[in-house]
């Protein structure tokens, strides 16, 4: 079923309807912090090659706890940037505690 938001802020409590299990939830928080470690690495290490590892780790572990856990498609499949945005504010909402890992 495809929806249509005509903003983020509309398109946020879906996302986070899409993403209840908390196993899903913890595997998208891991390959976001290994996507940030990917881009220290890349920097300290000044081979930017590593910055290639970065789209998959950072779906893969998401879309094994969607295929797995979850037990739906991920939401990057139809509607990719407002995808990326959410696992970015999700990502914040739990390292602030507003979402529960």
């Amino acid at each position: 079923m495809s929806h249509n938001f005509q903003s983020f802020r509309e398109f946020y409590p879906y996302y986070l309807k899409e993403h209840r299990n908390p196993v899903c939830r913890r595997l998208h928080f891991i390959g976001s912090l290994l996507v940030l470690l990917i881009i220290c690495w890349s920097m300290l290490s000044q081979n930017p090659w590593w910055l290639l590892l970065m789209p998959l780790v950072g779906y893969g572990f998401a879309w094994v706890g969607h295929f797995f856990f979850e037990k739906n498609r991920p939401a990057t499949f139809q509607h990719p940037w407002y995808s990326l945005l959410g696992d970015w504010v999700m990502f914040r909402d739990m390292l602030t505690g507003r979402i529960k890992f």
